[in-house]
């Protein structure tokens, strides 16, 4: 995708009846679940350029992607069983590593924050969360299913290290892209007077 000419307005926002679909049935996918095909190396693309158009703070884009194919992620997973079998949970973790290795495609969005800066690293932290979120609309909206998961992996610092994170960064998500055979059940949701408080 071509990068948008800043001297020139965008286009004004247009109800879309097709959006609003999209947007009531949107559901993550079981990562284990997700086969072939998934997307496309200029899909990725486009699914990264359109997940870069997020809120950002002082336009500091403190995030970076990690785009990762089934043999990187093969190897990544027996090389993070030897971690799992020394974990307390050494059984379960071991076996979630399989949502990491099955997926066709995997977008592993990482956490950068400038430290020190006047933008808070709390709101750099929500930016690269809201990445992820896009990323998971930009993929249905070319057809795939995506999860968004994280799991110990992300959190243990020697496989944290595995993953090239550097000091002062995170992992905010992995985020899962391919194909379901079939469409996921749906899960409970908030009501919206147990979460919403309008005031004059």
């Amino acid at each position: 995708m071509t990068q948008t000419d800043l001297s020139a307005p965008l286009p004004l926002p247009v109800a879309s009846a097709e959006m609003v679909a999209r947007l009531a049935r949107r559901r993550s996918a079981p990562a284990q679940s997700l086969i072939a095909p998934g997307p496309s190396c200029s899909e990725v693309e486009q699914i990264l350029t359109l997940g870069a158009r997020t809120p950002d703070h002082g336009k500091l884009f403190p995030w970076r992607f990690v785009v990762m194919g089934p043999d990187g992620r093969a190897d990544m997973a027996a090389r993070l069983t030897a971690l799992a079998a020394r974990q307390h949970r050494a059984e379960k973790d071991t076996k979630v590593l399989a949502k990491l290795a099955n997926p066709p495609m995997t977008i592993m969005v990482v956490s950068s924050p400038i430290h020190g800066h006047k933008v808070p690293v709390w709101e750099q932290q929500l930016s690269a969360g809201a990445v992820c979120m896009n990323l998971e609309h930009a993929a249905d909206a070319l057809g795939y299913s995506a999860s968004w998961i994280t799991d110990w992996y992300a959190y243990d610092p020697e496989a944290t290290e595995l993953f090239g994170i550097k000091d002062g960064e995170a992992i905010a998500g992995f985020i899962h892209l391919g194909t379901l055979a079939e469409g996921p059940l749906e899960r409970p949701r908030p009501h919206l007077n147990d979460k919403v408080e309008y005031r004059a």
